[in-house]
């Protein structure tokens, strides 16, 4: 018996060969499911509904632009006023929100600050009346008030001029290069989350390194603001006047699209870039008051739009740019809450994470004690 022992100790190779050698795919089949892994279509699958996503976002916010209650102010002597707005507010599907308006110098005043979108101002000894609009706050906007006032003139056997008030700066051709601007700042925020994560692992290994991944996208912002505010104003003069706030309001929308990517990585690991690119790209992007402002936009993207920075980064642009920054403040608060929530949850996730890991290894080594 010693002897057999002996023998079998002195060729240890020829007894284990059989059961450690792995298996070597044969065939087509086996190939394939060696190649392709669980997780692989589990994340093809994921791409391909990301895919679908977009282009149904895209086209079901783009295909059929209409509007809806857009604030219009009525200027006209007397009871017409009344009757001018019960007209217009019955105009089928409710395109706009009209509502009376002391005279033109106020109208003026509250389209210049962004509260009202246009205003009419019939004219009491003529037959054509003055519709007043900003171009600056969306030309498509603009454009459909514009065919509404036609053709609910015409009805009366009435004309009307056009004049626009803010008009688009001579370097913002359709008033969408803010809208572009705000694009490239969300893109690169999430763009350099996504490349900490990709170098260092979609998970901080830690709270300090999570600490020290949102600390390194601070310069970041703040130079791709002064970049993308330098680049529209003082190079190629598409959006002059403002360039400070454009500066401060990038370097947020920067900071609000990396927080927040950091969030969905240290949550859900490289999954989170995905979800990023949902929520920015296949939903902000289409409803955020860019080629088709909310008022254009069907009930889904038009409610949601305001919520997310891309809608929100958007429309403080124009109000910076054309309407001296009225009602910015909703929007600047809004980016700096998508901030501080997204650096809050990245922490509290990788605090998690770090414990989770530690207990994981704890097990084992309490184990071989006992």
């Amino acid at each position: 018996m010693a002897a057999r022992e002996t023998s079998a100790s002195e060729h240890p190779a020829e007894d284990t060969s059989a059961g450690t050698t792995p298996a070597t795919p044969t065939g087509f089949r086996d190939e394939l499911r060696d190649a392709v892994s669980l997780r692989t279509v589990l994340l093809v699958a994921g791409v391909l509904l990301v895919q679908i996503a977009f282009v149904a976002s895209y086209v079901g916010a783009f295909h059929h632009p209409t509007p809806h209650d857009v604030a219009v102010g009525v200027v006209a002597p007397g009871s017409s006023q009344q009757q001018v707005i019960a007209k217009l507010d019955g105009a089928a599907g409710h395109p706009v929100s009209a509502e009376a308006v002391a005279d033109r110098a106020t109208a003026l005043a509250r389209i210049k600050s962004a509260d009202l979108a246009a205003a009419l101002v019939v004219d009491p000894n003529g037959k054509t009346d003055e519709l007043l609009v900003a171009s600056g706050g969306g030309a498509s906007l603009v454009t459909a008030v514009e065919q509404f006032a036609q053709h609910a003139e015409a009805q009366q056997g009435r004309s009307v001029r056009v004049t626009d008030v803010v008009p688009l700066q001579s370097g913002d051709a359709r008033g969408l290069s803010g809208f572009y601007l705000v694009i490239g700042w969300l893109v690169g925020g999430y763009l350099v989350a996504s490349l900490l994560g990709v170098a260092k692992g979609a998970r901080p290994a830690n709270p300090r390194r999570a600490a020290i991944r949102l600390g390194a996208v601070v310069p970041y912002a703040v130079l791709s603001g002064l970049g993308g505010a330098l680049i529209v104003d003082q190079w190629l003069g598409a959006l002059t006047g403002g360039f400070w706030s454009l500066w401060g309001l990038g370097t947020l929308l920067v900071l609000s699209s990396a927080t927040v990517t950091m969030a969905f990585q240290t949550l859900f690991g490289t999954i989170g870039i995905g979800i990023t690119v949902l929520l920015f790209v296949v939903l902000g992007n289409p409803s955020a008051g860019g080629a088709y402002q909310y008022q254009l936009l069907p009930a889904f993207w038009r409610h949601v739009g305001g919520w997310i920075p891309n809608g929100a980064g958007t429309d403080a642009v124009r109000r910076i740019v054309y309407f001296a920054g009225h009602g910015i403040a909703g929007e600047v608060w809004l980016i700096v809450a998508y901030v501080v929530v997204g650096a809050v949850v990245t922490m509290a996730a990788a605090v998690r994470h770090a414990r989770r890991e530690g207990n994981r290894v704890a097990v084992p080594a309490t184990a071989s004690v006992d």
